[in-house]
C-alpha cells in the first residue's frame, strides 16, 4: 500500500459507519503515572515527535499538532502530513516551535486528549497538561519509544486499538518483505553516530533508530554498548580519538545536505574510519528523508522507508564484494 492509499483509508475511517463500538473509560500506563480517558476523544492535540503521524494514520485529524522545524520546511508540516491536511475538510493549528509546550494555546483548542507518547515531557509539564486535558506520555525513557509502540498506544487512547494492532502488522509485513530483497543486509553488523558538538554522537542500543533497524534483522555492533555509559540515555558522546573503537561493517550517518557530508568526510577521521574505508558508509542526505526514518511513524515510513533502505543495502553489498 503506497502513502496515498493509507491516506484514503486513514480518512475513510473518520465516516460514523466505519467506527467499531468502543469501551471507555480507558486506562493506559507511561513514565509520569496512568491516565484516564473517559470517553471517546474527539478534539487531540499532540506535542513532542510523530504522535501526530499515527493520529492521522488511525483517520483522525488533530485539532493542534506541534510546528516541525526539521523537515516541515516553513510552515513547519513534513511532507506525509502535508498529504493528509491536503484531503482534510479541517486544518490543525501548528503550534509553535518551542522547547515546552505552549499551554495557553494547547488549553485555548478546548482538547480532550493530549498525546505526547514520543516525546521528553517532564513531570511538571504531564502536570500542567494534564490540567487541560487527559495527557499520555512516553513509556520507558524519552524520546525512545518504538514506532509500533507509539501506533498502539495511540490506538488504545483513541478508542482504535484493534485498527491499530492491523496498522501496525501491515506496516510490519510490508517493511519486512522490502527489507527481505537485501540479504546481505542480515550479514553485516552497523554502527551509527553523527558528528556533533566536537565529538561523536554515537546512537545507544536504546534509541529507536537503532531499534528499528535491528527489528527488521539488522545486527547492532557490539562495541556500541560496549561504550556505552550505563545511564540508560538514547546517545553518547565519543572522542574523534576514539572513533575507530567503535565499529561496525557499515557506519550509518544522517546529514541535512551533501555539502555538509562532504566537508565531514573531509577531516581523516571520518575518511579513515575503517567502515567508511571500506565502502560501508551509509548516509542518509536530506532533511526530509532523514526526518522520515530517523526516528520513523507508522506515516512516515511509507514515504521515506525506500530511499533509506537503498541506501543501507548498497553500504552492505559494498562490504560484501570485499
Amino acid at each position: 500500500m503506497r502513502l496515498a492509499s493509507l491516506l484514503v483509508s486513514a480518512l475513510a475511517l473518520l465516516s460514523p459507519g466505519f467506527a467499531l463500538a468502543q469501551d471507555f473509560p480507558v486506562t493506559l500506563e507511561h513514565a509520569w503515572g496512568e491516565t484516564t480517558i473517559p470517553a471517546e476523544p474527539k478534539r487531540v492535540v499532540t506535542w513532542g515527535w510523530g504522535n501526530e503521524d499515527a493520529v492521522i494514520a488511525l483517520g483522525i485529524m488533530p485539532v493542534g499538532i506541534p510546528f516541525k522545524s526539521y523537515g516541515g520546511g516553513e510552515d513547519g508540516i513534513q511532507p506525509w502530513v502535508e498529504a493528509a491536511l491536503d484531503a482534510a475538510p479541517e486544518k490543525p493549528l501548528i503550534l509553535p516551535d518551542a522547547s515546552e509546550p505552549p499551554f495557553e494555546q494547547i488549553a485555548a483548542l478546548e482538547p480532550d486528549l493530549i498525546l505526547a507518547v514520543y516525546s521528553g515531557i517532564t513531570e511538571e509539564q504531564y502536570a500542567l497538561l494534564s490540567g487541560i486535558a487527559p495527557t499520555v506520555a512516553y513509556s520507558g525513557d524519552a524520546w525512545s519509544t518504538p514506532w509500533q509502540d507509539v501506533t498502539l498506544t495511540i490506538g488504545k487512547a483513541l478508542g482504535k486499538a484493534d485498527e491499530a494492532e492491523a496498522l501496525v502488522a501491515e506496516t510490519t509485513a510490508w517493511l519486512q518483505f522490502e527489507f527481505d530483497k537485501h540479504p546481505a543486509l542480515r550479514d553485516v553488523t552497523f554502527s551509527s553516530a553523527n558528528d556533533y558538538d566536537g565529538s561523536m554522537a554515537v546512537y545507544a542500543p536504546a534509541d529507536a533508530r537503532m531499534k528499528f533497524l535491528t527489528d527488521l534483522g539488522m545486527t547492532l555492533d557490539p562495541s556500541v554498548a560496549a561504550l556505552a555509559p550505563n545511564d540508560g540515555a538514547f546517545y553518547y558522546s565519543l572522542s574523534y580519538e576514539l572513533f575507530d573503537d567503535l565499529e561496525g561493517d557499515i557506519f550509518v550517518t544522517y546529514f541535512e545536505e551533501q555539502s555538509a557530508l562532504d566537508a565531514w568526510l573531509d577531516n581523516s577521521y571520518a575518511a579513515n574510519h575503517p567502515p567508511i574505508a571500506n565502502g560501508g558508509l551509509a548516509a542518509l542526505v536530506g532533511t526530509e528523508y532523514v526526518a522520515a526514518v530517523a526516528p520513523p511513524t507508522v506515516l512516515s515510513l511509507r514515504w521515506g522507508f525506500p530511499t533509506y533502505l537503498e541506501i543501507l543495502a548498497t553500504a552492505a553489498d559494498a562490504t560484501a564484494v570485499k
